[in-house]
């Protein structure tokens, strides 16, 4: 009982012990750009070996002969070319933890805050409804008589594909005249399927229909995070854009972002989130392409960058673990196009191995914007998040019963989605290489 206790109460002690904790939260991987340092350090009496199968990968800056040092004095690990390497801890002779080193590709791209016009056009239509068709007395919807659910996008009918709602119009009423029922092919979620309707004759004006309220479009404004000049690829809100009836996100069959000047701002309050007013603006010139709408915004393709830039000059990203707790800024605009810098801080930051929506917490402290839109306000989402001098990620949500402070996603799932991949980007370096 007593060497129980006994053993209880050391192994206690050296749970709580600063070494062990030291050792405990050491890291399993340790992710790098080129040109950037990372240190290591622990009090315990361990030291570390550097292996790597290309020793122009990485080096310990303090001994690059033995690339063996003692962590008790802090190590640093230099990167060199894309690629990876491992660090072995050892006490004495006996390995006790191996530490993952990946050095990534340096990145930079240019940071956005110019308001954006969105143009989105579905593929197929969708469905946001169902209403009474009046016939022969009777009001009835064929839609819901067949089973087509709100949030179903129509692809198909018969074997003709479609791309709009004129389309559905013309071959809805043939087909009534005929007296024949027609086929729709149906998109719901990641499912297709295909069901019978007959169209009914609307007594009123004499047209056939499907008992379905559809729409082929969506448009509104938001904010360009990210633009990389080399790809001419672009990021930009932060956040999916769903259809304001169904909820559910849209499917883009295409889509351009146009310029946009904020003409007004309403300013948010508690319960009530603000919103800038916007215009579009020389419609005609599309900036780029809307070719995917995820969680983490809507992404494409840019011929160059948008007029009123706050700077044209690339700046580097960070990775989502190098983010960290305190001061930053956004870049956003709040009257007509001139982009601004406004302060914030940043409250928490949430460890994510995975792509993931609100990884930031954020709080606007700028007194200048706390005057003039009560803090985030619907309109700001995509606002590129600046900290050190690098674009760490982007305003996506805003606290309904706070105003001043909301969510924000970390630039790299952005990058992501936008096809600028971190990890393939490596691999085609070392593959050039």
């Amino acid at each position: 009982m007593l060497i129980g206790c006994i053993t209880i109460a050391l192994a206690l002690l050296t749970f709580s012990s600063t070494p062990f904790q030291q050792f405990a939260s050491f890291p399993e991987k340790i992710r790098m750009f080129q040109g950037s340092l990372s240190q290591l350090s622990l009090t315990m009496p361990v030291t570390a070996t550097l292996e790597s199968t290309d020793p122009d990968v990485a080096h310990v800056k303090e001994a690059v002969t033995s690339k063996k040092v003692d962590l008790r004095n802090p190590l640093t690990i230099q990167p060199g070319k894309p690629g990876e390497a491992k660090v072995t801890l050892k006490l004495g002779n006996i390995p006790v933890k191996t530490v993952d080193v990946e050095v990534l590709p340096e990145l930079k791209v240019i940071p956005g805050g110019q308001s954006i016009g969105v143009q989105l056009h579905t593929t197929g239509v969708l469905v946001v409804g169902h209403h009474q068709v009046e016939s022969r007395g009777k009001k009835f919807s064929p839609g819901e008589f067949a089973d087509v659910k709100v949030g179903d996008m129509i692809i198909g009918i018969n074997d003709v594909t479609i791309h709009n709602m004129d389309q559905v119009g013309k071959i809805v009423n043939e087909a009534g005249k005929q007296g024949k029922t027609i086929k729709l092919k149906i998109l719901r979620g990641k499912q297709k399927l295909t069901v019978d309707l007959k169209p009914a004759l609307e007594d009123k004006d004499n047209t056939y229909r499907m008992g379905l309220y559809i729409r082929d479009s969506a448009a509104g404004v938001g904010t360009l995070t990210f633009y990389d000049p080399e790809s001419k690829k672009y990021g930009a809100l932060g956040h999916v854009i769903s259809d304001m009836d169904t909820g559910k996100p849209i499917t883009v069959g295409k889509g351009h972002v146009v310029q946009s000047n904020v003409t007004s701002i309403e300013r948010g309050r508690n319960g009530a989130p603000g919103e800038k007013y916007a215009q579009f603006r020389n419609e005609r010139v599309k900036l780029g392409t809307i070719e995917k709408n995820t969680l983490f915004g809507i992404f494409g393709t840019m011929k160059q960058l948008p007029d009123d830039a706050l700077t044209t000059e690339p700046i580097p990203i960070a990775l989502s673990e190098q983010v960290k707790t305190g001061p930053a800024e956004i870049y956003t605009v709040v009257n007509g196009q001139k982009v601004e810098k406004f302060k914030i801080e940043i409250v928490n930051t949430i460890p994510q191995k995975y792509p993931a929506t609100k990884g930031l917490i954020i709080k606007v402290t700028d007194p200048v914007l706390l005057k003039k839109t009560g803090g985030i306000v619907q309109g700001m989402s995509g606002s590129p998040i600046i900290q050190d001098g690098k674009l760490v990620g982007a305003v996506t949500h805003v606290f309904v019963n706070d105003p001043t402070s909301g969510y924000g996603t970390y630039i790299e799932w952005m990058l992501q989605d936008a096809g600028i991949d971190l990890r393939h980007q490596a691999e085609e370096k070392r593959r050039a290489s």
